[in-house]
């Protein structure tokens, strides 16, 4: 691995300092940038909702704009990944960023016209969607380059801290901001859009201010999709990650896209309603804040079958909703399948990024990504005519006991289990 010359002054990198995290100035820098990037886009979560319902067009036109931007999303993670690998991870999520930029400085300009019209607010989601195909994967192979392999669980852990608080501020802050413009539908919502924007651009000016290595990629001759069919004949050698993927395929189609249906339909029928539901996902928030801190502050001599087994939080919250207990108990479990989802995401990350080779890193994030949540919307679709038919509660305790099951089974696979294996050492497929 060669280092890059300096963006400004044309000489080798030099190593980076590093603080007493042992992460380093470039990733600290990262980092900064992140938390910004991240509570702007959780503020904006908030504004884009009460702006596509100023337009008049009810919950129909919402589920339009959000599906506009999940759809291209899913759909060009690939293109994104194999970008990333292709023509290096930072000028892909530079220009995922500048993209999503300028779609939000677009919408927040839309919205403060007045303007009442759906289709371009569907066009800037999709074109929002986009980008962030393009910057996940990305980043997935940028932290290696920023840290040493041994502080990969820290540094996810960090980003992952990072994340949780945004989900957790980013909201607070937009709620303020809407908050202090009133009843105007127009004022406030494009505030909150067009400070996202902003943040996209820090992230950009970050990103192109750090000074790292890369690997150097001779010119190939390959097509772009001969990379991509390349890309998924290296994830589907690799049997503790397609394996794993699987896991977190079925768990988003079984388990966890039925509580996100049918935790709302049961907080408002037996909770109290919307505040309930909200007091959950707080609590949601502050568990997964949690977990990475812990993550942060001690990392699993084993980290691969530890996520595996750490995946069976996750039954918390909805075995609490299918047992009917009240709303602190239903919190509660909140917090605990909160826990889950930052530690998991931040063990498997440091796993995938010490085990794949910088070259591919892109590529196999994406087809990680893909099928982890590929099956989430027949999931979101099938929950509500699958309760129709068992109940609600059935259905969200048959998704724990499977879950249980098998959080066990693959986590006593060879390819997950093998000493060794969470130490990038090289193990059987």
């Amino acid at each position: 691995m060669d280092l890059v010359a300096h963006p400004r002054r044309g000489r080798p990198a030099a190593v980076p300092r590093r603080g007493a995290d042992g992460l380093g100035r470039e990733f600290r820098r990262f980092a900064c940038a992140q938390a910004a990037s991240l509570t702007g886009t959780a503020m904006a979560g908030v504004a884009l909702a009460f702006a596509v319902l100023a337009t008049g067009r009810g919950g129909a036109g919402l589920g339009m704009v959000l599906a506009a931007r999940m759809v291209p999303l899913v759909l060009m993670l690939l293109v994104g990944g194999t970008a990333a690998d292709r023509f290096g991870s930072r000028r892909v999520m530079l220009g995922a960023d500048l993209l999503r930029c300028v779609a939000q400085a677009a919408f927040g300009l839309l919205v403060l016209s007045g303007s009442r019209a759906l289709a371009p607010m569907l066009v800037l989601a999709a074109l929002a969607g986009v980008g962030e195909a393009g910057f996940g994967p990305g980043q997935s192979a940028l932290v290696p380059g920023l840290v040493r392999a041994d502080l990969l669980v820290r540094a996810n852990a960090t980003l992952a801290m990072l994340r949780s608080a945004a989900t957790v501020l980013g909201p607070v802050l937009a709620g303020g901001v809407l908050a202090w413009a009133g009843r105007s539908d127009r004022v406030g919502p494009a505030a909150v859009l067009l400070t996202d924007a902003v943040t996209f651009a820090l992230s950009a000016l970050a990103l192109r201010r750090l000074v790292l290595p890369e690997p150097v990629r001779a010119g190939s001759t390959e097509t772009f999709l001969a990379e991509l069919r390349a890309g998924w004949g290296e994830f589907r050698t690799r049997n503790w990650l397609w394996t794993t993927t699987l896991h977190m395929a079925l768990f988003n189609l079984l388990v966890w896209a039925p509580y996100l249906v049918l935790g709302p339909l049961l907080a408002a029928r037996d909770l109290g309603g919307a505040g309930a539901w909200g007091a959950i996902m707080g609590c949601y928030g502050a568990g997964a804040l949690l977990g990475a801190v812990v993550v942060h502050a001690r990392r699993p001599a084993r980290p691969l079958p530890t996520a595996v087994l750490t995946t069976t939080l996750f039954a918390a919250a909805p075995a609490t909703l299918a047992l009917g207990l009240p709303l602190v108990a239903v919190c509660g479990g909140a917090v605990v399948s909160g826990v889950a989802s930052s530690a998991c995401g931040t063990l498997f990350a440091a796993v995938n990024q010490r085990r794949i080779p910088p070259a591919l890193r892109g590529r196999l994030s994406a087809y990680g990504s893909v099928g982890s949540f590929g099956l989430g919307p027949l999931g979101l679709v099938a929950a509500g005519p699958v309760a129709a038919v068992v109940g609600a509660r059935r259905e969200l305790a048959l998704g724990v006991v499977w879950l249980l099951a098998a959080a066990a089974l693959v986590a006593t696979l060879p390819a997950v289990h093998a000493k060794g294996v969470d130490d990038g050492e090289r193990q059987p497929a």
